[in-house]
């Protein structure tokens, strides 16, 4: 049993190894015919080709633009402020944002008492002030006759003292007579003074009454200043924004309760770097009035007016860069201030520049060149400006060349490649147009409108399309093949 089970063994032991054996010799004549193989395959390989977009180096003249975002601003903008406090007893009808007014109309009335009683009381300090100023006057008038009054009766004293004198020096009169009449001459004198003391005092009296007149006039004017400043009204036409008042509310002096914007006269404000400002200066340092484009996207449909540069800021701002600049708005139809808007500035031409996708140029300002035998090779290019997806190059050596469109990390020196676009083909002809009469198209627009298999927006294209004169030739003979069938 021994014996046997032994046997047994030895013998799936020799069976397997001779399976090995067999596997082993079959794996390396397998391996054998297929080096064969691969090298026969191997011997007749062909050189890949790739197909690529070409456009032509053709240098001229270009006109760059450049893009920049800008806001709209108004140039007419007005804060209404109330230069009186007071309620308000009454608003314009559109006093409310976004409201039209036109130029002197009466935005709102403030309760004008108050302002009435201070004229009033104006007009009675007038009063007052000119009756004092009369009755000064009257007595100046009553001071220069004592003057003159007291000057004669000093004439008269002096007259009698030279009597005096006369009687003395003939021996009639007395030294205590002359002396009585020296003493009345002085006192006439002194008279004489306190009189003139008298007038310069009514004088006076007189300056400081005409002074306290101009003082209430000037306050009769400032009171009727408020009473006018009651009644507020609009500069110049435009819309309200900002509204900050309702009737019966009290306002207070200087208080901004809107704001008055020309919706007309508008502009745009926009920043551009130091080099790009550079470029928009002639040759004496000023700046061009150069052609501008501002769009507005609002969901697709774009809003767009045309322009021109009319000034820059005086200043760069502090923590800003750049230069801020300044352009007239055309037509600013459907634009608003506060509106971002994208700003296409017109620079001055540039000579022997050619337009290339920005895709033809590397980050070392190369480009693929297609030349003999269709192979690819590099050449460098001067890059002048970059404008969206396009850039302006420049080099003296592409003339007429042909550039790969788009670059790729499979293309580059020695390329084989085979070119898609054909050169000098053209353009697909025009659809051929036919004029209809009025029976043959009141018959085509009553099958288009009668019909409801077609589509509704092909259905107005098809409609807008048979009012014109002329009508594409393919389309008639398209419908009356249905309306025959």
């Amino acid at each position: 049993m021994r014996f046997l089970r032994k046997s047994l063994m030895g013998l799936f032991l020799l069976a397997s190894t001779l399976a090995l054996f067999g596997f082993s010799i079959m794996m390396v004549r397998s391996a054998i015919e297929n080096k064969d193989e691969g090298g026969r395959r191997g011997g007749g390989g062909r050189e890949r080709v790739f197909a690529v977009n070409i456009v032509p180096f053709e240098a001229g003249q270009q006109i760059p633009i450049l893009q920049v975002f800008g806001e709209v601003q108004s140039q007419r903008s007005l804060d209404i402020r109330t230069s009186v406090g007071g309620t308000v007893i009454e608003l314009h009808p559109d006093f409310q944002n976004g409201g039209l007014v036109q130029k002197g109309d009466v935005l709102l009335r403030i309760d004008p008492s108050n302002a009435q009683t201070a004229l009033a009381l104006v007009e009675a300090d007038i009063a007052d002030a000119q009756a004092d100023r009369r009755e000064v006057a009257r007595t100046l008038e009553l001071a220069k006759d004592e003057v003159s009054a007291a000057q004669e009766q000093a004439a008269l004293r002096l007259k009698a003292l030279k009597r005096k004198n006369n009687l003395v020096a003939r021996g009639v009169g007395t030294e205590a007579s002359v002396e009585t009449a020296e003493l009345a001459v002085s006192t006439a004198k002194q008279a004489i003074l306190a009189r003139r003391q008298s007038l310069q005092s009514a004088e006076a009296r007189l300056d400081q009454a005409k002074a306290r007149v101009m003082r209430v006039e000037i306050s009769r004017a400032e009171a009727e200043r408020n009473l006018r400043d009651t009644v507020l009204s609009a500069s110049f036409s435009g819309a309200l924004a900002n509204v900050a008042v309702v009737q019966g509310g009290t306002v207070a002096n200087n208080e901004r309760i809107g704001q008055l914007v020309d919706p007309l006269a508008l502009e745009v404000a926009f920043r551009v770097s130091t080099s790009q400002h550079r470029r928009l200066l002639d040759e004496g340092g000023q700046l061009r009035r150069a052609k501008i484009s501002v769009t507005l996207d609002v969901l697709g449909a774009a809003l767009k007016t045309e322009g021109a540069l009319t000034r820059e800021a005086a200043v760069v701002g502090e923590g800003l860069t750049g230069r801020l600049l300044f352009a007239s708005l055309e037509n600013a139809k459907g634009l608003r201030p506060g509106d971002f808007v994208t700003v296409d500035i017109t620079e001055p031409a540039l000579n022997w520049v050619a337009r290339l996708p920005a895709t033809a140029l590397s980050g070392n300002n190369r480009v693929l060149v297609v030349g003999d035998e269709d192979r690819l090779r590099e050449a460098d290019v001067t890059l002048v400006r970059r404008q969206g997806d396009d850039v302006l190059v420049r080099s003296r050596d592409l003339r007429d060349a042909k550039i790969v469109a788009e670059r790729s990390p499979l293309l580059g020196e020695g390329i084989k490649v085979r070119v898609m676009l054909a050169e000098g083909a053209e353009e697909p002809a025009a659809p051929a147009m036919i004029a209809l009469d009025a029976e043959r198209r009141a018959k085509l627009v009553a099958f288009v409108k009668n019909n409801k298999w077609i589509p509704k927006q092909a259905k107005d294209r098809m409609l807008s399309q048979l009012k014109n004169p002329e009508v594409p030739q393919q389309m008639v003979d398209r419908l009356e093949s249905r309306m025959g069938g």
